[in-house]
């Protein structure tokens, strides 16, 4: 698999006229190379290029015996714990690549100053340029085997929060339900790292879309929003569902129905050639339509697989036509300022036909008594 992806990456850089990519730590490294490093204050970075040679990986000593099982059997350069000796091993991997003078690129969303000073100390009259549309092409659909960890994702968040919603109750904090919910996604089996830290916002902190977890208590009346994801082999599952404590709010009621239809709707929109923009605006109409435009404050949803965010992105200016294997959310959402708010948000996979949630859990209001 690594090798498969390592030639579309060769292809991918002899079209967009680049002599290598840089790549560190993170989730592209990953992707490509089948080996996960650390990003820590000892530099990493492979460099891949158009050619049939391996790839060149600069990693610390100690990490050594990684490099060599890499499914990409790489080339290594490696440096001690002295700093002094990450530069000459930076210039001569660069060296041994032929890349002074040459058009280098780098994900401008990741590359960080330390490594890229090395990488430009180690390859005089080297350019380096943006890269985002080559490692956007390399991740944008996923294969099956992708697909199967992204499943596993969403049933590991869906069973974490089915063993969560018992155990709320009025009096509980913010914070304590969002470490339950923390607990129950590893015992389901999550990766350690999460994608996300849960968003557990209640009452007028749920009017708030990227609340984070406070001090404060559950009371009755409030309405709550919870936002998760799991992780599994390094793929994750971002939802939100909407619950309530009694009595409710009738208009954060028919709220709720509202964002269910924008939902439903931005669901049964996405299909492979249709537009991005397209999703967006049919789960906008109905908020819009409803009189709720105005509180629909975020675009639709945005990609996931090895990150929470990347692309696609659903938003009303974007004319990307979806393909089948993008995977994205669906989490229109309608927020009252100082009240409450409400968001349903699931995981969709585009298929040669149409489209398919890999979320199922139940987005009806859950009322809890």
């Amino acid at each position: 698999m690594p090798e498969t992806r390592l030639n579309r990456l060769r292809h991918a850089l002899q079209r967009e006229s680049l002599d290598a990519l840089a790549l560190i730590p993170g989730p592209t490294l990953v992707h490509t190379a089948g080996t996960s490093f650390h990003l820590m204050e000892r530099p990493v970075v492979l460099l891949a290029t158009p050619g049939g040679e391996p790839p060149v990986l600069i990693l610390p000593e100690f990490e050594r015996s990684k490099g060599e099982t890499s499914p990409l059997r790489p080339t290594l350069f490696t440096y001690g714990e002295d700093p002094s000796e990450r530069a000459p091993a930076f210039a001569a991997a660069l060296r041994h690549a032929g890349l002074a003078g040459k058009r280098i690129g780098v994900e401008s969303l990741r590359m960080r100053f330390l490594e890229l000073r090395l990488l430009e100390a180690a390859a005089p009259g080297a350019t380096f340029v943006d890269a985002e549309k080559v490692t956007t092409e390399l991740r944008l659909t996923k294969d099956a085997a992708e697909l199967q960890a992204m499943r596993r994702a969403v049933q590991v968040a869906e069973q974490a929060l089915r063993a969560t919603v018992p155990l709320l109750r009025t009096g509980m904090t913010e914070r304590q339900a969002a470490s339950e919910l923390t607990a129950q996604m590893l015992r389901a089996g999550s990766d350690s790292e999460l994608p996300f830290p849960p968003i557990v916002a209640s009452g007028p902190n749920s009017a708030l879309p990227h609340a984070t977890p406070t001090d404060r208590q559950l009371q009755p009346g409030d309405f709550l929003i919870i936002d998760w994801g799991a992780a599994v082999d390094g793929y994750i599952s971002d939802l939100t569902r909407t619950l309530a404590f009694e009595p409710i709010d009738p208009e954060l009621r028919r709220v709720h129905a509202i964002v269910l239809q924008a939902n439903e709707a931005g669901r049964a929109a996405a299909r492979p050639k249709v537009a991005c923009a397209e999703v967006d605006r049919a789960a906008r109409q109905v908020i819009e339509t409803a009189g709720y435009g105005p509180r629909f404050t975020h675009r639709t949803g945005h990609g996931i697989g090895m990150e929470a965010h990347e692309p696609p992105y659903i938003r009303g200016d974007n004319a990307e036509l979806l393909a089948p294997g993008m995977t994205f959310t669906v989490e229109p959402g309608v927020y009252l300022t100082g009240r409450g708010g409400v968001r349903i948000e699931d995981n969709v996979v585009i298929t040669p036909d149409g489209a398919e949630s890999l979320s199922t859990l139940d987005r009806s209001l859950l009322v809890i008594g």
